[in-house]
């Protein structure tokens, strides 16, 4: 997933800025969110990310507190561990009031809190007067909103855009206005409480007066709207109290996870707030959307990773994904979206460019991944639940995306599954790693199409086989022993054409001409998480996937070092991203490897103790790890928080851990279980396994790491084997 604008008629993934360097703080509730500044400000910094967005259109671009005309010191600048609410403590400068008076610095202090729920930012300003006299000064408010659409704000030029109506105010209320060329009137209505003594389209302004420890507050709500009056708002403290309870909602299906270790400990609590943050309040249900800020939206390959890789402790997730990718599969043929018949969608868009088809993401099919995965998906989430029922209501959808492999997935019918962008406007590279220049030879080269990935031939046999368990579970045997079949000669054809012995590792690609794209990359990786590699070849992959030229010492790199393309700072091709590396480390522990598995946690918890918020972004820069570090090098764009990202860790652990569930057996299996140096217990408490639930207790000896069943409620076996 890319960063994507157009330019000259293509979409290229843009840096345009640093958002690391800008320190920003990210709010979100569903298809809401807010990026401020460390004051709390919205301001015209860099090219403009800032703003307050809704349904993809910034409906503020511009906010800002001033006090006597001037900006505030800062003093700090947070957002809870919930990611709920950002707290902003300020204090005045300064301040010569008429050319004739002289307010001290840091006598005003100024307790700034926002939060956002269903449409509706709110605000509280609290003021307190320290000093020994009392004060006079003018606190302003600026305000305004362009109405960008988000691929603008992006960077993408537009040839026209809508109408901004004149701004109606009273003295309490600016509504802002926007007539869009898609014939959506979006507005903002800015709340004032108490009113303003002076209030105009992009001012507010108030005269304080505050004698010595007195205190006032100022409430500011901005409610967001589409092609409707504008909702009647609750107060602060009524709101306040409502997302306080939802914060407090459960997102694992009633499982918590708690370790030895406060920081480890403090990295699975932002985890978890960064999950809830971006399922919560979204109007597609139970769905994680990708990141914040720029893919606050569906997208059906992160949607699918980021649920299995919480599916050993919530299904709940992986139901709420696979529900809603079943029904906007596609059913037609349409080439300017990429789109087939049994398809799974690629990303989803409902803004005003979106919606005009000035991009081509309004429902987007253009990834070669996502249907394989959805039945991988659909697969792991039975063996996980024994829920019979709905798999057979999904069932049509894994027949449908069966369909898309064999028909369109694979069109010249030489065993793989290869892609070719059939949209001109659409992605040239259609795998994860999605940048124009991810695909590439030994010599630099980029790959032609039709391009067949090594990932996407283990994500097949594993959808094949998972489908044939599907088919056994519903009664159909003989064609559960077609899939088979299916997937037992693709392997074959996988380790005759992908393998390279020079390497020691499976290829990246084959390029159009079935040419092998010779480059150590990740995507090997993805091979042993399907158990689609042979037991030697698969020990190889495991050696070269931690050899120094591939593993930094915070994670694996995309690209190993030295290969022509690498460059530790680019998105695709030598960065490191935490969702790539668990899904590796998943697949090493399958294979046995579990000191492998254990260096890529460790080296990733190590990366979390150095970001701020605890928050691993989207991904990093490649960069070695020094021994004076102060954490790995942050790349300049990645989304933080970010879906998949945010769940590495407890697929992670379940790596480690060796964690594997089968309910139709009513099993949770420890295989080989290990545990990082910082690590001495894990506690995973309230696992449910159909309608039994265990607490258990993981805690290293000195012979090794032993499983304790602490409680036990209802029947399931909970086995330990080396």
């Amino acid at each position: 997933m890319g960063d994507i604008i157009r330019i000259k008629e293509k979409y290229y993934v843009l840096a345009s800025s640093a958002l690391a360097d800008d320190r920003t703080r990210v709010l979100k509730y569903g298809d809401t969110f807010g990026v401020f500044n460390r004051y709390g400000d919205i301001e015209a910094v860099g090219h403009g990310q800032l703003g307050l967005f809704h349904v993809e259109a910034r409906h503020l671009d511009r906010m800002t507190v001033r006090l006597g005309g001037r900006t505030p010191l800062l003093l700090s600048s947070t957002v809870r561990n919930d990611n709920a609410f950002l707290s902003v403590d300020l204090t005045n400068v300064d301040i010569a009031v008429e050319n004739r008076s002289v307010i001290p610095r840091g006598v005003l202090h100024v307790y700034r809190s926002k939060f956002l729920a269903d449409g509706v930012c709110y605000e509280q300003l609290r003021l307190a007067n320290y000093g020994l006299g009392g004060i006079e000064l003018p606190l302003s408010i600026e305000f305004g909103a362009d109405y960008a659409d988000i691929f603008e704000v992006r960077g993408t030029q537009r040839r026209q855009r809508g109408r901004l109506e004149p701004a109606q105010a009273n003295t309490s209320t600016v509504t802002l206005c926007y007539q869009g060329i898609d014939n959506v009137t979006r507005s903002t209505a800015l709340h004032f409480s108490p009113a303003p003594d002076l209030l105009t389209e992009n001012l507010a302004t108030y005269s304080l007066k505050l004698d010595p420890s007195e205190e006032a507050v100022i409430s500011l709500t901005v409610v967001c709207e589409r092609n409707v009056p504008s909702k009647s708002q609750q107060m602060y403290a009524e709101a306040f109290a409502e997302r306080n309870v939802q914060c407090r909602e459960g997102i694992f299906d009633g499982c918590r996870i708690t370790t030895s270790s406060k920081p480890f400990n403090d990295w699975l609590t932002r985890s978890e707030a960064d999950l809830r943050m971006l399922i919560q309040g979204n109007p597609e249900g139970a769905y994680p959307y990708a990141g914040v800020p720029w893919f606050n939206t569906v997208f059906g390959r992160d949607g699918i990773i980021t649920a299995l890789e919480c599916l050993w402790m919530a299904p709940s997730i992986a139901e709420g994904v696979l529900k809603y990718l079943a029904l906007t599969q596609a059913t037609e043929k349409i080439p300017e979206q990429d789109a087939e018949p049994g398809k799974i969608v690629h990303e989803v868009r409902r803004g005003e460019m979106a919606t005009l088809r000035e991009v081509p993401f309004g429902r987007y099919y253009g990834s070669i991944d996502s249907t394989p995965l959805f039945i991988l998906s659909a697969g792991g989430y039975f063996l996980r639940t024994n829920n019979l029922e709905f798999v057979r209501d999904i069932w049509p959808n894994v027949l449908a995306a069966l369909d898309w492999i064999d028909r369109y997935g694979d069109a010249d019918g030489d065993g793989f599954v290869e892609y070719s962008r059939k949209s001109a406007d659409g992605l040239a590279q259609q795998g994860w790693k999605d940048s124009g220049d991810s695909i590439f030879h030994a010599d630099g080269r980029l790959a032609e199409s039709p391009i067949a990935l090594c990932e996407v031939q283990a994500y097949v046999c594993a959808a094949r086989l998972s489908a044939a368990l599907l088919a056994r579970a519903l009664g159909d045997p003989n064609r559960a022993q077609v899939l088979e079949k299916q997937a037992s000669d693709l392997q074959q054809r996988f380790e005759a054409h992908f393998w390279n012995d020079e390497l020691r590792s499976y290829v990246l690609a084959l390029d159009g001409d079935k040419k092998q794209c010779q480059v150590r990359t990740s995507n090997a990786g993805h091979a042993l998480l399907c158990k689609m590699a042979s037991a030697e070849r698969a020990a190889l992959t495991a050696e070269t996937l931690l050899s120094k030229r591939m593993f930094s010492g915070w994670g694996i790199r995309t690209v190993a070092a030295g290969e022509a393309r690498y460059n530790p700072m680019s998105y695709h091709n030598g960065s490191i991203w935490p969702h790539d590396n668990a899904l590796i480390a998943l697949g090493l522990s399958l294979y046995g490897f579990q000191s492998k598995v254990v260096d890529i946690l460790q080296g990733l918890y190590e990366a979390s103790l150095h970001v701020e918020l605890n928050r691993l972004p989207e991904l990093f820069c490649g960069f070695h790890k020094r021994a004076d570090s102060s954490g790995p090098t942050l790349y300049p764009v990645a989304c933080a928080p970010q879906a998949w990202a945010a769940a590495s860790v407890y697929l992670l652990l379940r790596a480690a851990l060796g964690i594997s569930i089968r309910a139709p057996e009513r099993i949770i299996r420890f295989s080989n279980p290990a545990l990082p140096p910082d690590l001495e217990e894990v506690t995973i408490e309230n696992l449910r396994v159909a309608d039994a639930t265990v607490d258990l207790l993981v805690r290293r000896h000195r012979e090794g790491v032993g499983v304790e069943v602490l409680r036990r409620d209802g029947e399931i076996e909970v086995v330990k084997s080396v």
